[in-house]
């Protein structure tokens, strides 16, 4: 039999993945722990990318980085309706990219790490159908400083058989506009030590998010969900550290030439990225979850992207888990998605100076990419393991912590630029993910 469709928002076991694909739209506990049980995931993992289209260098140099990211999930129930979730965690990364900012190796921007937690209560009333909940959160790294709140409301059938959710979220950011240092006040042409001014000032992003989502069963066996995520953002939307050279710029390169660990110095000077200061988000998506067997199910989804910068794209996911035993499920995973260029990107000395916005970032170039990976799932009906934690129950017995589950889950990602652009000048981002969920219940 299908499952509720209330429990259908992810695409696979386990919704607390690091990578990107099939995150749920709204948090849930896993159905393989009791709604009555505190639930704790550690999840973690690396990942690593290469590529030669850093935005810093204008669209050329490095584009080489690496990610560390644990996280602690936190999900307690305060009785049976309600339950508080936490979600803190950090991000430790290395970027080549980033590096260059300065044009010296090795700097402390090269290093950083973000750190972030997210907070929320929600309550249940079983008789009408109807969950909602409240949350607040915080990200902060070295340029970056962000706040949201949110809200979420779910209304499911007698039968359980429909739901509809909303869920809005709004993220109040501020950024430190650290630019080029060649490009900053004071700073001396051609000078390889000299830093210019550091006092870079700030400026404001605001980002609104609203999402809808019905969700349906279909059949025994087929269940179907459409969602939309409307997103406005308005304020500082370019990155003031990108660096964007033009073809029939007059002034000279004033940065030092350097040696074989950067990019040619380009002859004429370059500019801050600039972009509009709103942007617009609606994208569409459709997803079905089809129970071919008891051993076998098969995920799809659908997105449809459309904004106002330009850019337009095409997302299709396959998600196959296989029950190999009882207790042990792999589950191999495929995306494709396409996208047009924005508006206003261009590759590499490509931009005029005549030209109001202008970016050669790769993130809104156009490009085809391909993500395969292989996931698997060990989570045996009593556990892996157990063992003492301090405290005792409602009975006074000694608290048990159980290892209820273990992720494991490996992904390849590239990237291959649209074809029109030249050779040199088409995105070769590739990359490599791998993350784990280690799944508790106390």
């Amino acid at each position: 039999m299908a499952a509720p469709a209330m429990a259908q928002t992810g695409t696979t076991q386990n919704p607390n993945r690091i990578d990107g694909y099939g995150a749920p739209v709204n948090p849930a506990v896993p159905t393989s722990r009791a709604a009555e049980e505190t639930t704790i995931d550690i999840i973690g993992g690396y990942y690593q990318q290469t590529g030669s289209h850093g935005a810093v260098e204008g669209g050329r140099g490095t584009q080489q980085l690496t990610d560390v990211p644990p996280a602690i999930i936190v999900n307690v129930p305060l009785d049976t309706v309600s339950r508080l979730t936490a979600n803190v965690g950090a991000d430790f990364y290395a970027s080549a990219s980033t590096d260059r900012i300065d044009f010296a190796l090795s700097t402390p921007s090269a290093h950083d790490v973000r750190y972030h937690g997210d907070f929320g209560y929600s309550r249940e009333h079983k008789y009408n159908g109807t969950i909602w909940g409240v949350g607040a959160g915080v990200s902060k790294e070295y340029d970056y400083l962000s706040f949201n709140v949110a809200g979420s409301f779910a209304k499911t059938s007698k039968d359980g058989n429909r739901q509809l959710s909303l869920a809005g979220q709004v993220f109040l950011d501020q950024v430190t506009l650290i630019t080029p240092y060649e490009l900053r006040a004071g700073y001396v042409a051609g000078s390889a030590s000299s830093r210019g001014e550091k006092n870079y000032g700030t400026d404001k992003r605001q980002t609104y998010n609203l999402t809808a989502t019905y969700s349906q069963v279909l059949t025994k066996r087929l269940q179907a969900a459409v969602s939309t995520e409307l997103v406005s953002q308005n304020g500082l939307l370019s990155t003031p550290f990108h660096r964007v050279y033009f073809r029939d710029n007059p002034d000279l390169n004033p940065a030092p030439a350097l040696g074989s660990d950067f990019s040619t110095r380009f002859p004429t000077a370059a500019r801050i990225e600039n972009l509009p200061r709103s942007r617009f988000k609606y994208p569409v998506s459709l997803r079905l979850n089809f129970y071919a067997t008891d051993l076998v199910q098969v995920r799809g989804f659908y997105r449809f992207y459309n904004d106002n910068f330009g850019v337009r794209a095409h997302t299709f996911e396959v998600e196959l888990p296989v029950k190999v035993t009882q207790f042990f499920a792999l589950y191999p995973f495929y995306r494709y998605h396409t996208q047009t260029a924005a508006t206003y990107f261009a590759p590499f000395a490509q931009h005029s100076i005549a030209d109001t916005y202008y970016t050669s970032d790769y993130d809104l170039a156009a490009f085809s990419a391909n993500k395969i990976g292989l996931g698997l799932r060990y989570s045996p009906v009593y556990g892996i393991t157990r063992f003492r934690v301090p405290g005792q129950d409602g009975q006074g017995r000694p608290r048990v912590m159980r290892l209820k589950s273990l992720d494991l889950r490996y992904a390849n990602y590239q990237q291959t630029g649209s074809t029109i652009y030249t050779t040199a000048d088409r995105a070769d981002l590739k990359a490599n993910i791998i993350s784990f969920d280690l799944g508790f219940a106390l």
